[in-house]
C-alpha cells in the first residue's frame, strides 16, 4: 500500500467570510498541491474542505499520514466525537444539529478508503509544509475577498 503525506489547511477571513483550503499531497519525491476557497464560508469547513479534497485526489487505497493544525477536524475522529454525532442522529450534546454534516459524511467517505494516521500540528510555529499550505490557503482567501471586493464594487 503506497504511503503518503498530506498535509492541509484552510482560512477564513472573518467567520463566516471569504475563505482559503489547500493540500500537499508527497509520496517520495513526488508532490501535488491542491488549492480553493469559497466567497462567504466557515474557517472549519475550509479546514474540513482541505482534508476532504486531498484525500478524495488520491486514486487508489493508501496508508495517509494527515497533518493538519485543525483540532476540529482531528478530534472528531481521535476523540470519538463522530461516532457519537452518527449515534445521535448528527446532533451535539447539546442537541443541537452538526454544522457541517455534508463535509463530514463527504470525509467519512473518503477516510473509509484509507488507513488514516491524523497528526496535529501546532500552526504558525515554523513547520515547513504547515507554513506552506497555511500560505496557499491564505492565497484562496485573499484572492476570493478580492472577487467578493470587486463584485461589490469596492
Amino acid at each position: 500500500m503506497t504511503e503518503i503525506e498530506l498535509w492541509t489547511d484552510g482560512a477564513c477571513s472573518g467567520n463566516p467570510g471569504p475563505g482559503g483550503w489547500a493540500a500537499l499531497l508527497r509520496t517520495g519525491t513526488h508532490e501535488r498541491v491542491l488549492s480553493g476557497g469559497e466567497a462567504l464560508t466557515t474557517n472549519n469547513r475550509m479546514e474540513l474542505t482541505g482534508v476532504v479534497r486531498g484525500l478524495r485526489a488520491l486514486t487508489r487505497p493508501c496508508r495517509v499520514r494527515v497533518h493538519l493544525d485543525s483540532s476540529y477536524v482531528k478530534n472528531a475522529f481521535t476523540n470519538g466525537w463522530l461516532d457519537r454525532w452518527q449515534r445521535n442522529g448528527w446532533a451535539t450534546r447539546g442537541k443541537q444539529p452538526v454544522k457541517n454534516r455534508e463535509l463530514w459524511l463527504e470525509l467519512l467517505e473518503e477516510v473509509a478508503r484509507h488507513e488514516i494516521e491524523w497528526v496535529k500540528v501546532a500552526g504558525h510555529s515554523g513547520v515547513e509544509l504547515n507554513e506552506r499550505v497555511d500560505q496557499l490557503a491564505c492565497a484562496e482567501r485573499d484572492r476570493h475577498a478580492q472577487l467578493v471586493a470587486a463584485r461589490a464594487g469596492v
